[in-house]
């Protein structure tokens, strides 16, 4: 009985150790996107999109960030008394058809510690191009987010990126654009000063 019983126990403790392991790349497919996470980084890796409402009017009124159940992503203390904004990936106006589509883009796996004037400045106004695009285009993007052991980790256990590789192409014009953003604040004003040169 107690031979069972201490098995029983290493049994639940050693389930319970693996469910706290915490992997290097989770793959996420929806309808959406697609997307590499990091539960050890609590961040995306990379997410690839294609933008499908250029002209959406949806509210986001009363939505926030949510987690998933399954995995380990950062939460709103990681974003709490800093200088970073909680950075859609794959941006909300671009997914903005309806409340529902829309809401599948709060999600923690398509949000990044981006600097904040980054965010409201040079990105926004990439992402605004993006639509302007997708008016007439096909235009899918891929984000890849720039690591490395230089990255600072914050109290709350969340890496904070070095930089966003944005990777823009148009596929009936077979035009590829690239971009590079340190996560800082910005010190050009467009967002074509930040263009990777082939």
């Amino acid at each position: 009985m107690i031979r069972l019983l201490s098995l029983i126990i290493f049994s639940v403790c050693f389930q319970h150790l693996i469910s706290q392991t915490l992997r290097d790349k989770v793959v996420i497919k929806t309808k959406l996107f697609v997307i590499e996470y990091s539960e050890k980084l609590e961040q995306p890796i990379s997410i690839q999109y294609t933008v499908i409402c250029p002209n959406g009017t949806a509210s986001r009124s009363g939505m926030d960030f949510y987690t998933n159940d399954s995995i380990h992503t950062s939460d709103n203390a990681d974003y709490a008394n800093n200088i970073y904004d909680k950075g859609h990936l794959a941006p909300a106006a671009d997914f903005n058809c309806d409340k529902q589509t829309l809401l599948q883009t709060f999600s923690y796996l398509n949000c990044a510690l981006q600097n904040q004037y980054l965010n409201r400045g040079v990105w926004k106004m990439l992402e605004e191009q993006e639509r302007i695009w997708a008016k007439t285009e096909v235009v899918v993007v891929s984000v890849k987010l720039n690591f490395s052991s230089k990255c600072e980790i914050l109290p709350t256990k969340a890496t904070i990126p070095l930089g966003f590789l944005k990777i823009i192409e148009l596929k009936k014009n077979k035009k590829i654009y690239k971009f590079y953003f340190e996560n800082s604040t910005p010190v050009k004003k467009t967002f074509w000063d930040y263009q990777v040169k082939p």
